[in-house]
């Protein structure tokens, strides 16, 4: 299976017992929507929620932080996937958040993981099948016993960016809007400064996306990121407002041939929050 699946394959391989499919969708605050509610009135059939919004690890530090490998065992068990089933996960988000779910799951050791293009709004505008059915209560499902935990090798910290400001090893890359890039917005949290990671370049996450929400192919996916400054010969390190649409941007470039990718997850939200952290004004 590859990592980027049609809505024509998914249709073809539904019935496919070795195959799980899990809407991703989560909202910002900002977009006043319910991810359940809207799993409820419709969803593409036999999908399970993931409940992506909760798919955390309490315990740490940062901000929203990508579930322990224990965690996401438990929450697959507790959604009935078996090991070794193939996974293809979806949205219905703005924020394209199925990439966000890819990441975890790619990180913590699921190999068969695939997000579908275009996500649910574009299967529901060629008229593919949806059925409502509310999400299953995790409680009342019993976990099985979690994997041993992978190394996090495609995770950086803020210690790994300070660290990273006097090298310059790993190109850092932001897809944040340009105004809040800038610091001409300010960000919606109100403890959080504005600018960006001295050293970073800006690529908006809807760059890497076609107007129909499906990512551009390779070759156009290449030619954006030199567009932005970014040598996909050299590392990368992706970053956004709280980890989600960097995911977008570190998926984008898997499709564009590069996994010499991390993923900063505090991103912004432990960056800027952070009073001793150097911050940057203006574009680049």
């Amino acid at each position: 299976m590859d990592s980027l699946v049609s809505t024509e394959w998914l249709a073809e391989h539904l019935a496919a017992p070795d195959l799980a499919v899990l809407d991703a969708s989560s909202h910002l605050p900002a977009a006043g929507r319910d991810a359940r509610a809207e799993f409820a009135a419709a969803h593409i059939p036999q999908a399970r929620f993931l409940d992506l919004a909760s798919l955390v690890d309490p315990g740490s530090d940062v901000p929203a932080a990508v579930p322990t490998g224990h965690q996401l065992e438990e929450r697959l068990a507790a959604l009935g996937i078996a090991r070794g089933q193939r996974i293809v996960v979806y949205d219905d988000s703005d924020v394209r958040t199925a990439a966000r779910a890819w990441f975890i799951l790619r990180l913590r050791g699921k190999a068969e993981v695939a997000i579908l293009d275009g996500g649910l709004g574009k299967w529901r505008a060629e008229g593919r099948a949806v059925e409502p059915g509310a999400a299953a209560a995790l409680s009342s499902l019993s976990p099985g016993r979690a994997a041993a935990e992978p190394a996090l090798t495609a995770v950086r910290t803020k210690a790994d960016l300070l660290a990273n400001l006097a090298t310059g090893a790993e190109q850092v890359v932001d897809a944040r809007d340009p105004g809040r890039f800038t610091g001409e917005l300010p960000d919606f949290r109100p403890e959080v400064a504005p600018g960006h990671i001295p050293g970073s370049r800006n690529l908006p996450f809807g760059q890497v996306l076609d107007e129909d929400g499906t990512y551009k192919r390779p070759d156009a996916l290449r030619a954006v990121f030199a567009t932005a400054g970014i040598d996909l010969a050299r590392p990368v390190v992706t970053t956004c407002g709280g980890g989600v649409t960097a995911a977008v941007l570190l998926f984008a470039l898997h499709l564009a041939g590069t996994d010499e990718v991390a993923l900063y997850d505090g991103s912004w939200a432990d960056w800027g929050h952070d009073p001793a952290t150097p911050k940057a004004l203006g574009p680049v």
